[in-house]
């Protein structure tokens, strides 16, 4: 039989727990202090891999040339040296020619020079769009897609129901801020929190250049680089709905307006000018980025993309950057020579 003694509790060791205790808090606390938390209150937050997007100035963050993890998949290889070389006249502020098969960076100019990028903005709009909607989802547009300056559908009709689909071929052909503007609401309530929705997507995948602060690209504030919108593009291609949609030089849908029909004519200039093999993507321009475009040519088992941004001449100078890298002649009678030399 165990005596009373035996039975007693062991006043030492708690004394010596409750010592470990007050000494092991205010690290505790620290912990907490150095760790942030998730906005949704569920434990620590991830830490990033690639930094925030970097200042507004003629670089970004990293320069592409350090990862602390793998790369994501769309983004380009800046690594090794130009596939060809070209003398613009007039070259454009920055710009890439890439392969979006395989990432592969061909020629570049400034790639990671953070410029202002007017409505390849949409491209981001897009992909958030179609990531969180079905095809034949429907809505009612919201009051502020009535209040939109520039580009437009124009057609948007009052508390009648309109097709996803419809106004995802209107941001993509027309560039429509009205369609920019009633998809982000009809997704995320507002545009502050769709804005939100297209940063959190650059951040997945790797966009340290680029920063959005609209939907529809009209603010300066949307910044990116060539290199990023390379890697945009790559991830739009990707995306079946939206491919088939950038590849579009018009479209007709039903629409609940006078005459029933909602007509589409696009403004790509490799599309519009009817270019072997283009199959997208964007244009864009406001005083403040100039003339801005992403094309994409798919022909002789190759698929290609080209990016400027503040260029003289998007048509003129994508026909050239091509012709290099598809190895054709050059196009005759267009100014801003190209001197062809690998």
């Amino acid at each position: 039989m165990s005596s009373r003694r035996d039975r007693r509790p062991r006043r030492g060791g708690r004394r010596r727990l409750a010592a470990l205790a007050t000494l092991l808090a205010p690290l505790a606390v620290v912990a907490a202090l150095l760790i942030p938390a998730r906005e949704d209150g569920r434990g620590p937050a991830p830490v990033a891999a690639a930094g925030v997007p970097a200042s507004e100035g003629s670089g970004c963050a990293g320069g592409g040339q350090t990862s602390l993890g793998p790369a994501p998949a769309t983004s380009v290889r800046l690594a090794g040296v130009d596939e060809f070389r070209v003398r613009l006249r007039k070259p454009p502020r920055a710009g890439l020619v890439f392969d979006l098969g395989t990432g592969e960076v061909l020629w570049r100019r400034n790639p990671r020079r953070r410029l202002p990028i007017a409505s390849l903005t949409k491209m981001m709009t897009a992909l958030v769009v179609v990531e969180r909607t079905r095809p034949r989802e429907r809505f009612r547009v919201a009051r502020a897609a009535f209040r939109y300056t520039g580009s437009g559908i124009g057609r948007l009709p009052k508390r009648r129901l309109v097709d996803v689909e419809a106004l995802l071929n209107g941001l993509m052909i027309v560039s429509g801020n009205d369609a920019a503007i009633a998809l982000a609401h009809h997704v995320a309530g507002s545009e502050r929190r769709f804005v939100a929705l297209m940063n959190r997507r650059a951040r997945a995948l790797g966009l340290t250049c680029t920063r959005f602060v609209d939907s529809h690209g009209l603010a300066g504030g949307n910044r990116s680089c060539t290199a990023d919108l390379a890697a945009l593009a790559r991830a739009d291609m990707r995306t079946r709905r939206i491919a088939r949609i950038v590849r579009r030089e018009r479209a007709r849908f039903r629409f609940p307006v006078k005459g029933g029909f909602l007509d589409l004519e696009g403004h790509n200039p490799l599309v519009r000018a009817g270019y072997p093999g283009a199959i997208g993507l964007k244009t864009g321009y406001t005083d403040a980025a100039g003339r801005c475009f992403v094309g994409v040519v798919r022909r002789k088992g190759r698929t290609l993309g080209v990016v400027l941004l503040n260029s003289p001449d998007p048509l003129a100078q994508s026909r050239k950057l091509l012709a290099r890298a598809y190895g054709d002649p050059a196009p005759r009678g267009e100014p801003g020579d190209v001197v062809l030399n690998r």
